[in-house]
């Protein structure tokens, strides 16, 4: 029961990754106010009465869209009257590309840009408000190994998570005075809905050059996070963890 009480806040928050650390915050004692951005989908309903069946009503959902500034600014309003305190935000939402620079429409890679790195900022500088009150908390920006292996394909997705690894050093260094701890998980190939989006080639060259020679799962990248939303962490921040398999 690593996060006893603790309030935390994931976006994209039921699929892949995200949903695996709702579930794992969950099961060590959070309560979870889970972003998604159709919160009345029946897929979304579906997969709240399937977690309040198995870790109680400990989770509550909210309206988000990382392209919608206006969704932003009503996201945090409505997390801040669910709960006057947030003790862990996890920035997982996001949106895959991949074409080569050369065809990369300017149009795509400013609205692939907009949901992983502007709308995460803006959702961060938010919460990160509330935080300070409570001179604590922990963020988790989900960056990924694109951002350090340039692969073809990749400028877009890529740079937007570079973009991120970079500012979550910005983020920690300024918001530490304030009790604010700030890392980022960067996992390499894991078996989620974008693993599987990717060219089988693609795929199959990353797992080949990782030391353990398998895709991670989203429980490997959800163990992470729950070390690092933990007070196991507290001396940690700053930081880009990768949860590759060791690609070196």
């Amino acid at each position: 029961m690593l996060l006893n009480d603790k309030v935390a806040v994931v976006t994209g928050a039921n699929r892949g990754i995200g949903d695996a650390i709702t579930r794992t915050f969950l099961a060590n004692g959070a309560r979870v106010l889970a972003c998604v951005r159709d919160p009345a989908a029946a897929a979304v309903t579906q997969w709240l009465a399937a977690l309040e069946a198995e870790h109680g009503a400990r989770v509550q959902t909210i309206a988000l869209d990382l392209a919608d500034e206006t969704s932003i600014k009503a996201a945090i309003k409505s997390i801040m009257v669910a709960s006057p305190r947030i003790d862990v935000l996890v920035n997982n939402a996001g949106v895959a590309s991949g074409s080569i620079m050369q065809m990369t429409a300017m149009a795509e890679l400013r609205r692939v840009f907009e949901i992983n790195f502007f709308g995460q900022i803006q959702l961060s500088q938010g919460l990160a408000r509330l935080m300070a009150r409570n001179k604590s908390g922990s963020i988790i920006n989900l960056a990924s190994t694109a951002a350090m292996i340039a692969d073809p394909g990749t400028l877009a997705y890529g740079a937007s998570k570079a973009a991120f690894a970079r500012a979550t050093q910005s983020m920690a260094t300024e918001l530490g005075a304030s009790g604010i701890r700030v890392n980022a998980i960067a996992p390499g190939p894991t078996r989620t809905e974008m693993f599987e989006q990717m060219a089988e080639a693609a795929r199959e060259q990353l797992v080949a050059a990782s030391a353990l020679k398998r895709a991670g799962e989203a429980q490997d990248v959800a163990n992470v996070a729950l070390f690092l939303a933990s007070d196991l962490s507290s001396f940690v921040t700053g930081q880009t963890l990768r949860v590759d398999g060791g690609i070196v």
